[in-house]
Parts: C-alpha cells; structure tokens; sequence
C-alpha cells in the first residue's frame, strides 16, 4: 500500500472537483488524474459528509479493474469503498444495491441500470456521477444520438445529481463539434447552447469546393476556438504532465515492407477493380470506397476476409509484417513488447506466429502478469486497450502491426505505456513507437492521417488524383 503525495497539477485537480459542482477535467494521459478523483471523492463524501453515492461511468477493464485497483492501492483511500458492477445482471444489481460508497460501471450497461431501479423501484441513488472518458458522450444530442448518452441525459439535470466530474485527456479527438455533447451534462447547453444546431451554427460554417452543391466539410469560424475556451473556462481544469514533469523521450520508427509479388498484384487488382481471387480460388468483393479501405488495410497487414459480408473466413496472403514484427521482438532481447493489432484474423496469426505471447483480455491477471513482466509479447487492440489502463511497469516498446484511421485510439494505446506514465512510475527510461507500414499501400495514407491529422476524406480523394494522374 502506498502514500499518495499529489503532485502540483493533481492538487489543482482536487481542488477543482471539490470547489466547482459541475466540472470538466481534461487531464493528459497519465496524469494520475484516476486517484486525484478519488481523493476528491474521499473528501466530499468521508471529510465533508456528502450523502449520497458515486457512479463512476468507464470502459469495461477500466471500470472491472482500473478504479478498484487504484483504491487498494492508496492508504489514503481504506475507508473508501469502491465495487464494480459488473458481469451477469444478478451481480450488477447487488452492486448496485450494495453499500459501496463508489459504484462503476461501464458505459454499455446504462439502459439495463435504468431498467433495473425502475423494476427495483428505486429513485436514482448516486449523488455525484464521474464520466470517465467522456468523449463516450460526444454524440449526446437532446432528442437523438447514443442510446447509452440518451439514458444518461434523463437524470443528469434532474436534481438528484448534484456533482458532476468529465475525465479525458482527449476532449476533442476529432474535432471541437465533439465538445458539445460532453458539456451539455456540465450545464445544460448554458455556455455553448442549448441544442448542438445552436452550437454548430454560431462557431462552425459549412464548406463546399467551387461546384459542389450537396455535403462539404464543417469547419470552424475564425476565432470560434478561443471562444469555445473561454465560454468553458469557468467549469475546466486543464492539465499537460509535460508541463510538470521531466519527460523521458518518444522515439519513432517506421518500418517499411514491401509486399510479394503476388500480394502486391492482388492489392493492385483490389484498389483498382474492387474484386480479387486468391490463389485458393476464395473471391473478395467489396461495395463501396469504406470497405475498400478495410480490405486494402487487410491485404496491408497479410489477410484478407472471404466469402459474404461479415464472414469470419479469412485467407493468409503473406507474411511480411509477420517477420517485421519477429525481429523487432528478437532485437528486444527478452525485453517485453506492446503489439497493437486491428483485425480478429491478424490477431489468430500473431498467436500462431509468437505462441509465448498473449493477447489482452478480461481477465485482470493479464494486465497484472504483463506489469510484472512476465507477458514477453502482449497483443491488445487499440480500441479495447486505450482507456485508462495501466501498463507502463510491463515495458516501454509498442509495436503497431497494422494502423487505423482512429486518431484517438492510437494516441491513447501509446500512453498506456507512454512518457507520461513511464516517468510517474519513476522509469527513467525511453519508449520506443514502431509502426509497420506496406510500402505503396492505404497504409502510407493512414500513417499520414496520424501524423498530420488530416481527414480521411481529404487523404483518399487526394490519392485518387495522384493515381488518376499517373494513369
């Protein structure tokens, strides 16, 4: 059990959530901004008397493991106690009904909770709810968006709740239109409008090319940025570890392969006719201009799916990206590595190719057996894995076998393991990012999404005329 002595930026987090009812806290990643929450929590409800209790809102692992580890962890929180409702509906019920001062769940499991206390008959019993990762919320829109943010929209401004905590290092992954619904749980569409028309339609414009009559890209008003800042000043803490701590480096590496012979003219056969026959007579079709780039990903990587839409039949092509990744692991020597992957079938051929890896899961012993550094390879997928996790005591080297458009994602799978959480943890060591990139492939288009940030509509109507013009 260890003493919590909070650093600078996460007294300013405590503070903040205890001082302001309602507030966004947009933490970097690794920030320790999990057991900063927690403190708060302890205070309002053990030093300050509270009533009440707290729902915690996360991703699965992160709500099972992540915030009931980081109670057990900390002497100052002993007389806190946090329950996971989570698993079989029998086992969130008493959870719920439970005497836990702190209760979390996940996300996906809104819709059964208020189904539960209305079966139960119970008013809504948390008095302070925290939205971990809440750009989960982004699509909340007053009469439609996500099911789960829909559900939660019908208490938050209902007089129960009377403390609200967003947590993200991210609040705007995609763009600042992803503001809104976030901060409409804050206050309502006070500070940024009431409905997101009224939001979309003060700070962002419509932008069509010359001609163009239909769609086009919504982009930001002049000045639009430093307004949004500053309507949100009041109720948002924000913190950047770099500014606080001595960062040890982020080294980057790409390394390039090229496709066989035969695998490149199937790429080709694929991006220009959307149709291709493997040499087991397997035929691979797709529809539109989103498939193809999932199939041209997957030709990339070394497998391609067969058969109808949503078949989980799929055909090894080669295995470049394979015997990339088995020298990064030779030249590790011993030391253990992080390999993000994307799709199920690179997944099955990692496992095959590297038999004393293993892939992240359910199970909390996985996390804690790849800390002690008993897990020499860990595959985990960056959606699954890029939420609150603690993997930065298992190594300091991630591998990306195959990218995707996902800027969030990828950002955050690095952070598992990233400069922030190595110099918390007091490892004063570099980490090392590896991606993989298929030479003349969609994966040099996703790699340049990443690092410029640049739509993905933009990147492949730009590839498309660099081809045409080379045709």
């Amino acid at each position: 059990m260890l003493d919590f002595k909070p650093r600078d930026y996460q007294r300013a987090i405590i503070d903040t959530i205890i001082d302001t009812p309602r507030v966004n806290v947009w933490a970097g990643m690794g920030t320790g901004k999990t057991v900063a929450t927690l403190t708060a929590i302890d205070v309002l409800h053990n030093g300050l008397g509270h009533p009440g209790r707290t729902l915690v809102l996360a991703p699965l692992r992160v709500a099972q493991s992540t915030w009931p580890d980081e109670q057990r962890k900390w002497s100052h929180l002993q007389d806190l106690s946090v329950q996971a409702a989570i698993g079989d509906p029998r086992r969130r019920g008493e959870a719920i009904q439970g005497p836990a001062r702190v209760v979390t769940m996940n996300y996906e499991n809104l819709p059964w909770l208020m189904d539960f206390l209305v079966l139960a008959g119970m008013d809504w019993p948390f008095s302070i709810v925290v939205a971990d990762e809440a750009t989960r919320l982004k699509n909340f829109r007053l009469r439609q968006g996500g099911l789960r943010s829909r559900a939660l929209g019908k208490v938050a401004h209902a007089g129960t709740i009377e403390r609200w905590v967003n947590l993200t290092g991210t609040p705007a992954p995609n763009g600042l239109l992803d503001v809104w619904g976030q901060n409409w749980f804050i206050d309502a569409g006070q500070r940024l409008g009431r409905t997101f028309s009224a939001f979309e339609g003060r700070y962002f414009h419509t932008y069509r090319r010359p001609g163009q009559q239909f769609g086009g890209e919504v982009r930001l008003n002049e000045g639009s940025q430093a307004k949004i800042e500053q309507a949100l000043s009041d109720v948002t803490v924000t913190v950047k570890a770099s500014d606080y701590l001595d960062m040890p480096p982020l080294i980057e590496n790409t390394i390039y392969v090229d496709l066989p012979p035969a695998a490149r003219k199937l790429y080709k056969d694929l991006e220009r006719d959307m149709f291709m026959t493997l040499a087991c007579g397997a035929e691979v079709e797709v529809v539109n201009a989103a498939t193809l780039s999932m199939k041209c990903l997957q030709v990339a990587n070394g497998a391609a799916y067969t058969g109808e839409a949503g078949s989980q039949q799929w055909r090894e092509i080669h295995d470049a990206k394979v015997e990339a990744l088995r020298s990064v692991v030779e030249e590790s020597a011993g030391a253990p590595v992080l390999v993000a992957y994307h799709f199920k079938s690179d997944l099955e051929r990692l496992l095959a190719a590297f038999p004393h890896g293993r892939a992240l899961d359910r199970d909390p012993d996985t996390i804690r057996q790849w800390n002690a550094g008993a897990v020499p390879v860990l595959f985990a997928h960056p959606e699954s894995a890029g939420h609150g996790l603690n993997l930065q005591d298992g190594g300091c080297a991630i591998v990306f076998f195959g990218l995707w458009w996902n800027l969030e994602h990828h950002e955050q799978i690095i952070e598992r393991i990233g400069p922030t959480r190595q110099a918390q943890a007091g490892h004063n060591r570099p980490v090392t990012v590896h991606r993989i990139v298929a030479r003349k492939t969609v994966d040099e288009l996703v790699l340049a999404r990443l690092k410029t940030k640049a739509s993905v509509q933009q990147l492949l109507i730009d590839a498309m005329k660099e081809k045409t013009s080379e045709q």
